[in-house]
Protein backbone atom coordinates (compact mmCIF):
# COMPACT_ATOMS: atom_id res chain seq x y z
CA UNK A 1 0.00 0.00 0.00
CA UNK A 2 3.04 2.49 0.85
CA UNK A 3 3.99 1.81 -2.96
CA UNK A 4 0.60 2.64 -4.20
CA UNK A 5 0.22 5.91 -1.94
CA UNK A 6 3.72 7.35 -3.10
CA UNK A 7 3.25 7.23 -6.64
CA UNK A 8 2.32 10.54 -8.51
CA UNK A 9 -1.48 9.19 -9.88
CA UNK A 10 -2.25 8.33 -6.24
CA UNK A 11 -2.73 12.44 -4.85
CA UNK A 12 -3.83 13.47 -8.59
CA UNK A 13 -6.39 11.06 -8.24
CA UNK A 14 -7.26 12.00 -4.71
CA UNK A 15 -7.30 15.81 -6.18
CA UNK A 16 -9.72 14.63 -8.92
CA UNK A 17 -12.19 12.79 -6.46
CA UNK A 18 -12.06 15.86 -4.21
CA UNK A 19 -13.03 18.09 -7.00
CA UNK A 20 -15.82 16.55 -8.21
CA UNK A 21 -17.51 15.94 -4.59
CA UNK A 22 -16.85 20.00 -4.26
CA UNK A 23 -19.00 20.64 -7.06
CA UNK A 24 -21.67 17.66 -6.51
CA UNK A 25 -21.75 20.06 -2.98
CA UNK A 26 -22.49 23.42 -4.25
CA UNK A 27 -24.98 21.91 -6.52
CA UNK A 28 -26.46 20.02 -2.83
CA UNK A 29 -26.41 17.09 -4.97
CA UNK A 30 -26.50 13.93 -2.73
CA UNK A 31 -23.81 11.83 -4.44
CA UNK A 32 -21.08 14.31 -3.45
CA UNK A 33 -20.64 12.24 -0.48
CA UNK A 34 -19.80 8.93 -2.01
CA UNK A 35 -16.56 11.18 -3.95
CA UNK A 36 -15.95 12.95 -1.03
CA UNK A 37 -15.53 9.46 0.94
CA UNK A 38 -13.17 8.00 -1.70
CA UNK A 39 -10.99 11.11 -1.90
CA UNK A 40 -10.92 11.81 2.16
CA UNK A 41 -9.75 8.02 2.22
CA UNK A 42 -6.63 8.16 -0.14
CA UNK A 43 -5.99 11.58 1.70
CA UNK A 44 -5.78 10.18 5.01
CA UNK A 45 -3.33 6.75 3.87
CA UNK A 46 -1.05 10.18 1.93
CA UNK A 47 -1.21 11.76 5.16
CA UNK A 48 0.21 9.19 7.49
CA UNK A 49 2.61 8.10 5.09
CA UNK A 50 3.93 11.82 4.88
CA UNK A 51 3.87 12.10 8.73
CA UNK A 52 0.87 14.43 8.74
CA UNK A 53 -0.69 12.23 11.49
CA UNK A 54 -3.64 15.04 12.46
CA UNK A 55 -4.55 15.77 9.17
CA UNK A 56 -4.56 12.25 8.83
CA UNK A 57 -6.83 11.78 11.67
CA UNK A 58 -8.98 14.73 10.44
CA UNK A 59 -9.46 12.88 7.17
CA UNK A 60 -10.50 9.84 9.13
CA UNK A 61 -13.56 12.18 10.52
CA UNK A 62 -14.41 13.34 6.85
CA UNK A 63 -15.15 10.56 5.95
CA UNK A 64 -17.37 9.48 8.98
CA UNK A 65 -19.01 12.78 8.15
CA UNK A 66 -19.32 12.03 4.69
CA UNK A 67 -21.69 9.19 5.44
CA UNK A 68 -23.66 11.03 7.53
CA UNK A 69 -24.02 13.72 5.43
CA UNK A 70 -25.18 11.59 2.96
CA UNK A 71 -27.83 10.61 5.65
CA UNK A 72 -28.61 13.94 6.77
CA UNK A 73 -28.98 15.47 2.99
CA UNK A 74 -31.96 12.81 2.35
CA UNK A 75 -32.94 12.99 5.44
CA UNK A 76 -32.38 9.47 6.44
CA UNK A 77 -35.39 7.54 5.42
CA UNK A 78 -37.62 10.37 4.06
CA UNK A 79 -35.53 10.82 0.76
CA UNK A 80 -36.50 15.01 0.99
CA UNK A 81 -33.80 17.31 0.32
CA UNK A 82 -32.69 19.71 3.63
CA UNK A 83 -32.44 22.91 3.49
CA UNK A 84 -30.08 25.66 3.71
CA UNK A 85 -30.09 27.66 6.68
CA UNK A 86 -27.81 30.47 8.19
CA UNK A 87 -26.55 30.65 11.89
CA UNK A 88 -26.58 34.27 13.42
CA UNK A 89 -22.94 36.21 14.04
CA UNK A 90 -22.77 34.95 17.76
CA UNK A 91 -22.86 31.54 17.63
CA UNK A 92 -19.85 31.97 15.44
CA UNK A 93 -18.15 34.13 17.47
CA UNK A 94 -18.63 31.36 19.97
CA UNK A 95 -17.56 28.42 17.49
CA UNK A 96 -14.23 30.76 16.75
CA UNK A 97 -13.28 31.39 20.47
CA UNK A 98 -13.66 27.74 21.28
CA UNK A 99 -12.24 26.42 18.46
CA UNK A 100 -9.20 28.66 18.64
CA UNK A 101 -8.60 27.73 22.43
CA UNK A 102 -9.12 24.32 22.01
CA UNK A 103 -6.20 24.48 18.84
CA UNK A 104 -3.85 26.01 21.68
CA UNK A 105 -4.42 23.58 24.25
CA UNK A 106 -4.39 20.70 22.13
CA UNK A 107 -0.81 21.87 20.33
CA UNK A 108 0.46 22.10 24.39
CA UNK A 109 -0.42 18.78 25.28
CA UNK A 110 1.16 17.60 22.03
CA UNK A 111 4.25 19.77 22.85
CA UNK A 112 4.23 17.64 26.61
CA UNK A 113 3.78 14.47 24.55
CA UNK A 114 6.98 14.89 22.54
CA UNK A 115 5.12 15.69 19.44
CA UNK A 116 5.79 19.48 17.67
CA UNK A 117 6.88 20.86 15.31
CA UNK A 118 7.53 24.55 13.15
CA UNK A 119 3.98 23.93 11.52
CA UNK A 120 2.14 22.57 14.74
CA UNK A 121 -0.35 25.14 15.52
CA UNK A 122 -1.19 25.94 11.80
CA UNK A 123 -2.07 21.69 11.50
CA UNK A 124 -3.99 21.84 14.54
CA UNK A 125 -6.09 25.00 13.67
CA UNK A 126 -6.75 23.90 10.37
CA UNK A 127 -7.55 20.57 11.88
CA UNK A 128 -9.82 22.11 14.33
CA UNK A 129 -11.84 24.43 12.27
CA UNK A 130 -12.19 22.27 9.57
CA UNK A 131 -13.75 19.98 11.67
CA UNK A 132 -16.54 22.55 12.80
CA UNK A 133 -16.49 23.53 8.79
CA UNK A 134 -17.55 20.06 8.27
CA UNK A 135 -20.25 19.68 10.81
CA UNK A 136 -21.67 23.15 9.02
CA UNK A 137 -21.45 21.54 5.55
CA UNK A 138 -23.16 18.38 6.81
CA UNK A 139 -26.14 20.46 8.34
CA UNK A 140 -25.97 22.71 5.19
CA UNK A 141 -25.51 25.81 7.65
CA UNK A 142 -25.03 28.64 4.67
CA UNK A 143 -21.95 30.20 6.34
CA UNK A 144 -19.21 26.74 6.12
CA UNK A 145 -18.32 28.58 3.04
CA UNK A 146 -16.81 31.43 4.79
CA UNK A 147 -14.94 28.85 7.02
CA UNK A 148 -13.56 26.95 4.21
CA UNK A 149 -11.92 30.13 2.42
CA UNK A 150 -10.16 30.96 5.48
CA UNK A 151 -9.04 27.19 6.03
CA UNK A 152 -7.89 26.63 2.16
CA UNK A 153 -6.32 29.83 2.27
CA UNK A 154 -4.06 28.89 5.33
CA UNK A 155 -3.42 25.16 4.56
CA UNK A 156 -1.79 26.40 0.90
CA UNK A 157 1.40 27.12 3.03
CA UNK A 158 0.91 24.09 4.82
CA UNK A 159 1.11 21.75 1.62
CA UNK A 160 3.88 24.04 0.22
CA UNK A 161 6.14 23.15 2.78
CA UNK A 162 4.90 19.36 2.94
CA UNK A 163 5.63 19.37 -0.87
CA UNK A 164 2.22 18.03 -1.73
CA UNK A 165 2.00 20.39 -4.61
CA UNK A 166 -1.23 18.92 -6.57
CA UNK A 167 -2.55 19.53 -3.12
CA UNK A 168 -1.43 23.18 -3.11
CA UNK A 169 -3.19 23.85 -6.21
CA UNK A 170 -6.12 21.77 -5.14
CA UNK A 171 -6.59 24.74 -2.07
CA UNK A 172 -6.43 27.31 -4.39
CA UNK A 173 -9.11 25.61 -6.61
CA UNK A 174 -11.20 24.82 -3.66
CA UNK A 175 -11.02 28.97 -2.17
CA UNK A 176 -12.13 29.94 -5.13
CA UNK A 177 -15.12 27.68 -5.50
CA UNK A 178 -15.75 27.86 -1.94
CA UNK A 179 -16.21 31.38 -2.62
CA UNK A 180 -18.24 30.28 -5.37
CA UNK A 181 -20.63 27.82 -3.21
CA UNK A 182 -21.40 30.76 -0.43
CA UNK A 183 -22.49 32.83 -3.78
CA UNK A 184 -24.46 29.57 -4.88
CA UNK A 185 -25.97 28.78 -1.84
CA UNK A 186 -27.43 32.16 -0.40
CA UNK A 187 -28.79 32.93 -3.55
CA UNK A 188 -30.74 29.81 -3.04
CA UNK A 189 -31.18 30.47 0.89
CA UNK A 190 -32.53 33.67 0.05
CA UNK A 191 -35.29 32.35 -2.85
CA UNK A 192 -36.20 29.88 -0.14
CA UNK A 193 -36.28 32.09 2.68
CA UNK A 194 -38.99 34.36 0.09
CA UNK A 195 -40.89 31.99 -1.01
CA UNK A 196 -41.26 31.01 3.02
CA UNK A 197 -42.39 34.68 3.98
CA UNK A 198 -44.41 34.85 0.23
CA UNK A 199 -46.76 31.93 1.69
CA UNK A 200 -47.73 33.80 4.93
Amino acid sequence: MSILVALPYWEYTAVLFALIYLFLAIKEHNGCWIFGFLSTLMYALMYWQGTLFVESLLHGYYMLMAAVGWWMWRQGLKNTKLPISAWPVKHHALIIAVTVFVSIISVLLAKLAGYYDQLAYLDFLTAFFSIVATYLLVNKVLENWLYWIVINTATMYLFLVKGYYATLVLSVIYTIMACWGYKYWYENYERCRGKSLGSL
